[in-house]
């Protein structure tokens, strides 16, 4: 085997301190932008994207308030976050999630992380932290899942050999999918549940199961596959279980064996949400998941669009890339160019990718609608939190 050629940009090694501090400057007017946006777009409830016909989606207020509490200048005294989390709080139900009628594993995960950040200030979001946990618990899939009523459609009794187990999904399509799972298992991290709980160990079956990595993966669609990326789940609905699902087109791949055959596509948002939760559930860098995994970043690595998908869910791929490398503690990347290995500062990339999207009023151009990503306030809020993942790690390298 040709071994590659490791060829390190200098930029990257030799960022003056006079350079850092200007990425910084940069960074920060972005976020400051960012947030002076959001701050008007607030509706007199205090939340975002409020629809007075409902149902509503108090998630999107959630990842507001998570971009918000993020910035070292901002707390929970702050008259816009207090009164956004009064909003959120509005949807608590008696069972401990927070949703409005639909979509409750989503909108509980999203909000439970934002009520995380600020339960040390507001004695409310501390009071409604373990109850919310509690709640998501019960809907991932599992032998010991417990969710009744209307609830059993997110989640049924199954054992560790089915398809779904240890998966979270929204209800709608009978199924778990990793988009799901990304915020469920987020929510826990930021709550203080431990990377080695039983809930999080469940989740690295199912997320095994959809890394195409015929090595790891016994799943068929994943026989031989050598991509190292992450799908969306393993089947589209609860009648097909084992066929796999991707939001991008199928590849012919070469397998493991040398011959080809056509696989689902791994794809950028679900891999690096992947990439994250296999940090969180204390898996090394010599893990062969992992390694698999960092194989697929440094051939697919780019900031202009969702690799595998295009456009399609791009500010969510944002907001995963930088949570996954900064939870990592990432300084610079691997970049695979044909027979060449490039170092890439993510952080810096991030940075300056959002600066170039920001339009004058703080906002963020709108690149594609799929997945509610024509809302302004919804890609302006996963920005954000993009950006506050680059922004703490300047503070750290």
């Amino acid at each position: 085997m040709k071994k590659l050629a490791t060829i390190v940009l200098t930029s990257v090694l030799t960022m003056t301190a006079a350079a850092q501090q200007e990425l910084e400057e940069r960074a920060k007017a972005i976020a400051d932008r960012a947030i002076e946006y959001l701050r008007t777009q607030q509706h007199d409830s205090g939340g975002w994207s409020v629809r007075d016909e409902g149902p509503n989606f108090p998630a999107v207020t959630g990842l507001v308030i998570t971009g918000m509490l993020l910035d070292p200048d901002i707390n929970a005294g702050d008259t816009d976050v207090a009164e956004g989390i009064g909003y959120i709080l509005t949807f608590r139900q008696p069972d401990g999630g927070i949703y409005d009628r639909i979509l409750a594993s989503y909108n509980t995960a999203i909000c439970t992380s934002a009520l995380a950040l600020a339960r040390d200030e507001l004695p409310e979001a501390e009071e409604s932290v373990e109850p919310a946990v509690k709640f998501l618990r019960q809907l991932q899939w599992g032998a010991d899942q417990t969710a009744q009523g209307a609830l059993s459609d997110e989640a049924q009794p199954v054992a560790r050999t089915h398809p779904f187990y240890g998966g979270v999904g929204y209800g709608s399509h009978s199924r778990p999918d990793n988009s799901n799972l990304n915020f469920w298992l987020q929510a826990l991290q930021d709550a203080g549940v431990p990377g080695d709980d039983p809930a999080v160990q469940r989740a690295l079956v199912f997320l095994e199961r959809t890394q195409m990595n015929g090595a790891t993966n016994s799943m068929p669609y994943a026989e031989g596959s050598t991509q190292g990326g992450f799908i969306y789940s393993v089947g589209p609905s609860g009648d097909e279980q084992d066929i796999g699902e991707s939001k991008g087109p199928t590849i012919e791949e070469t397998l493991s064996d040398g011959t080809t055959a056509s696989r689902l596509r791994a794809y950028g948002s679900m891999t690096y949400a992947g990439f994250k939760s296999f940090a969180y559930a204390g898996l090394t860098r010599s893990d062969p998941r992992v390694i698999a995994a960092r194989k697929w970043l440094a051939q697919n690595y780019t900031l202009d669009e969702n690799p595998g998908v295009g456009t399609d869910g791009y500010y969510y791929y944002l907001m995963v890339f930088g949570r996954a490398l900064n939870t990592w503690g990432e300084k610079t990347v691997n970049v695979q160019k044909e027979d060449m290995m490039l170092r890439r500062d993510w952080a810096k990339d991030l940075i300056d990718t959002l600066e170039s999207l920001q339009q004058a009023d703080g906002s963020f151009r709108v690149v594609d609608d799929r997945w509610m990503e024509d809302n302004p306030v919804l890609i302006t809020a996963y920005s954000l939190i993009a950006l506050q993942q680059a922004r703490e790690h300047l503070e750290t390298r």
